[in-house]
């Protein structure tokens, strides 16, 4: 069951990405262009995501399971780090450069479009440097 509900979860989500342009790079590319013709539209889309997600983690945090029964596991980091400003930099500017983040990547990617197959490469690459530097590093 819980398969099921995190197929359809993921199913939905991407649906939502396609529905709202965020798996379109030049619409988000339009988002992100504050100097020249700015859309503002994804700002409306990302403010109904964080407005919902809110709602959901207010119900969330009385709860100790899932509706599935699974355990939730809450985030137990609260500094701001030079990894973590490193790697939001890094994100950030491969979101503006590409127009894709990876969630709207992989949905672009499953349909084919040519540059979201390179950027998920190219994302896959960079996770597997992180994975081998970490491993060099907790040596």
């Amino acid at each position: 069951m819980t398969a099921l509900i995190a197929f359809v979860s993921g199913l939905v989500f991407g649906l939502g990405l396609i529905v709202s342009g965020m798996a379109n790079p030049a619409k988000v590319l339009g988002f992100l262009d504050l100097a020249g013709q700015w859309d503002p539209s994804l700002a409306f889309v990302m403010g109904g995501a964080v407005l919902i997600t809110a709602a959901g983690f207010a119900v969330l945090r009385r709860r100790r399971a899932s509706l599935t029964g699974e355990p939730l596991r809450w985030p137990t980091a609260t500094r701001i780090d030079l990894r973590l400003a490193l790697g939001s930099l890094a994100f950030g500017a491969g979101w503006g450069l590409a127009g894709f983040c990876p969630g709207p990547a992989l949905v672009a990617a499953a349909a084919g479009v040519p540059q979201a197959l390179i950027f998920v490469a190219a994302m896959l690459a960079g996770m597997a440097i992180y994975a081998a530097l970490e491993a060099l590093r907790s040596r």
